[in-house]
């Protein structure tokens, strides 16, 4: 995202973590059967299939993930309880004063700017449905459900992907974090210059285009839980790692040392 909160000139930016190793400049051709090995390896670790974490609605679900850019889980989870209960559904949210929904919602990062992107966004599923559903998405194929979020302001690659696979619809889509994105990344699946837009569409023709939605879940979920537990932003666990041999960031790590 282009915008950020403005901050204090008191405070002391903090000093910046050295970046790690180049990977390779773009991914090789071997991409897709590392990438299965990869996924096949942290499978092991995690522990495949993975549990859906909730039964949203589609239209709670898109709530739900514009809530979620850029903050923590636990934050946005309590957000999206508050916003629940403020409010009796999606419609009276909608109708609310904005400032009545941003301090509902505080606990997320950027609140000024995801409360008038929430009425933005449901007053658009509203006008180009004629109410506020996401039903339509049922009867469509991946990509065109994908285009057809992303045609409203404020949905990108990842929201789409997220409405489809972690609602229940349970669609066969691929949502790519942060934390999915670094160790892709840093595997040399996507080259160093590639931003988590564009990197859905390279990571998901990595994969079969038969594989289940329960697969393709189970493969963003592994590879964010790795970035969460062992591949960190600032301190990756290198020596930890099941993928060390497969990764050429983890080497150079390892050789600098």
């Amino acid at each position: 995202m282009s915008f950020l909160p403005d901050s204090s000139a008191q405070k002391r930016p903090r000093a910046r973590p050295k970046p790690d190793p180049a990977p390779d400049p773009a991914p090789d051709a071997e991409a897709a059967p590392r990438a299965l090995e990869i996924h096949r390896r942290l499978c092991g670790v995690y522990g495949c299939p993975i549990p859906y974490f909730h039964d949203f609605d589609p239209l709670s679900e898109l709530i739900s993930s514009l809530l979620s850019h850029r903050t923590r889980n636990a934050e946005s989870g309590r957000a999206f309880k508050a916003l629940r209960a403020r409010w009796p559904d999606w419609a009276a949210v909608m109708a609310a004063d904005t400032a009545a929904i941003e301090e509902t919602i505080r606990g997320v990062t950027w609140p000024e700017l995801k409360a008038p992107r929430i009425k933005a966004v449901l007053a658009a599923v509203a006008e180009r449905q004629g109410e506020l559903s996401l039903d339509v998405l049922k009867a469509m194929e991946v990509e065109a459900a994908r285009a057809w979020l992303e045609a409203i302001p404020g949905i990108g690659p990842k929201t789409s992907a997220a409405v489809l696979a972690f609602s229940t619809l349970r669609m066969p889509a691929l949502p790519v974090d942060s934390h999915h994105h670094r160790v892709a990344q840093r595997l040399g699946l996507i080259g160093p210059k590639v931003d988590v837009g564009p990197s859905h569409a390279i990571l998901r023709a990595q994969l079969p285009a038969d594989w289940s939605a329960q697969a393709l879940y189970d493969n963003h979920e592994v590879l964010m839980l790795h970035g969460q537990q062992v591949c960190h932003h600032r301190a990756p666990r290198c020596g930890a790692c099941v993928l060390l041999d497969l990764c050429p960031t983890g080497r150079a790590r390892k050789e600098l040392r």
